[in-house]
């Protein structure tokens, strides 16, 4: 048998603690960014009986984790155990110990036995503690930060907040923590609605959007928009790209404004595209827009919103820079060829990156949903924006790989003709000077501790 134990004081109170584990999404929360779980089905909750079923991969191969919960005592503890999964035995016990009226420990005690023991205990047990190390670190920074971000909110309430684009990067994972937090999340979708999954049906190209179950909502953060980053763009990819997010954002925006009462806010995802190719110059959100063609859509795209604004809805435009995540985007395509040794700079590689973490993204979102300071345009980076150089530099250290490689403008600009000029070629050094403002506090505002962490390679 192995033990494993990890302890963090935690700054909320037991009950707060348990509630945040209780409600749905803490299973998706809780799930490292690269090696991540798929929720496959659950019975719900965490109390005795209730079963979860997860797919994983070890390395290549996929499989799945069937577990049931085995004990629950309100505020105090639950524990799981493996009913199917690669381990002999796994038996994981959550425990929350109460340190003042504002303050409690979080403990992970996990008992387990490998498969083929004793000899799988003597080759790989180091191994497994490593890994276990590495997973609940990142499963208890999540939980502190999000529960600081939850009760960052004085007195705040239970919102209805409607949602597009759940699908996407940044949806599937503002939604559960935003259930986590106890808000309670309906999504608008193209394909036939499930309704016990608070999902309502629309289509921008006709024209049709069904609201008509929910009486009110409290925020409508719209992200649903075609991938900018997938092929070249030809005619019809451009129609699509400039479709998808003036059609929906314009039907959307008039419906809001059409319904009574109307909803408080509403937060439309734009990018820093918006401001073109600005090369070395620092870019706040009082800058003009640029005049290529992604600059000219988000332009547009934001104009769409016009309806909910001059109903008096607070509107806030999300200039959003590069989301990197390993789970999707840009930083999933390359973590292959620079684990290979074949990653390298584009072009002179002088070019500026605007990034952020996904879990900043959704920090930001957070904060524009509560703080009626913010309206209008807001960047949404990280305040450390990197040259092309030396994004590729750090993210090699990282992971302990060299990248030589150059790749020069010529075979990009056939590869990818003008998306490749506009998305890989041209730079822009955003400023998130609103946040700033705002006391916004970001997670990862250095590149290399974010890509640590998020990568699984934080000492610990």
């Amino acid at each position: 048998m192995g033990v494993f134990q990890k302890r963090t004081l935690i700054n909320a109170s037991r009950k707060q603690l348990f509630d945040w584990h209780s409600r749905p999404g803490a299973i998706e929360r809780l799930s490292p960014p690269w090696d991540p779980a798929r929720l496959v089905s659950t019975t719900g909750g965490i109390r005795t009986g209730a079963e979860v079923v997860l797919r994983l991969k070890q390395g290549p191969v996929p499989y799945k984790w069937h577990a049931r919960h085995t004990d629950w005592v309100e505020n105090s503890l639950f524990r799981d155990e493996q009913i199917k999964g690669p381990m002999a035995k796994w038996v994981h016990t959550h425990r929350f110990e109460a340190k003042g009226e504002r303050q409690c420990f979080l403990e992970d005690t996990i008992d387990y036995r490998l498969p083929w023991h004793p000899l799988s205990t003597l080759l790989a047990h180091p191994l497994v503690k490593r890994k276990l190390n590495r997973i609940f670190h990142f499963r208890h920074v999540t939980t502190a930060e999000d529960l600081r971000l939850h009760l960052s909110i004085p007195d705040s309430r239970s919102l209805k907040i409607l949602i597009t684009g759940s699908g996407g990067l940044i949806g599937s994972s503002l939604i559960p923590f935003l259930t986590t937090g106890g808000h309670r999340v309906y999504k608008l979708v193209r394909r036939t609605p499930r309704p016990e999954k608070n999902e309502l049906f629309w289509d921008p190209i006709s024209k049709r959007i069904d609201l008509e179950k929910v009486a009110h909502f409290d925020a409508v953060i719209h992200l649903a928009g075609e991938s900018i980053g997938n092929g070249r763009w030809t005619r019809r990819k451009k129609g699509l790209i400039r479709d998808s997010r003036v059609l929906g954002t314009s039907l959307l925006a008039e419906t809001l404004a059409d319904m009574n009462p109307p909803p408080e806010v509403m937060i439309n995802a734009s990018a820093v595209g918006y401001y073109g190719d600005r090369g070395s110059s620092i870019i706040t959100e009082t800058d003009s827009s640029g005049n290529d063609f992604i600059s000219e859509v988000c332009k547009i795209w934001e104009e769409a919103a016009g309806p909910a604004e001059k109903k008096g809805i607070r509107t806030v435009y999300l200039r959003i820079g590069l989301v990197l995540d390993p789970r999707g985007g840009a930083l999933s395509r390359l973590l292959l060829p620079f684990r290979t040794g074949l990653g390298g700079q584009v072009a002179s590689g002088n070019q500026y990156v605007s990034w952020i973490g996904l879990d900043d993204v959704i920090g930001s979102i957070h904060q524009s949903v509560f703080d009626t300071g913010i309206e209008g345009p807001l960047n949404v980076v990280a305040p450390n924006p990197v040259t092309n150089a030396q994004f590729t530099r750090t993210l090699a250290t990282v992971l302990s790989r060299p990248a030589v490689f150059r790749f020069s403008e010529l075979p990009i600009r056939l590869l990818f003709g003008q998306m490749g000029d506009e998305i890989l070629l041209s730079g822009v050094r955003v400023f998130p000077e609103k946040l700033i403002n705002r006391n916004f506090y970001f997670r990862f505002p250095d590149l290399e501790k974010f890509l640590m962490f998020v990568l699984g390679r934080t000492a610990v």
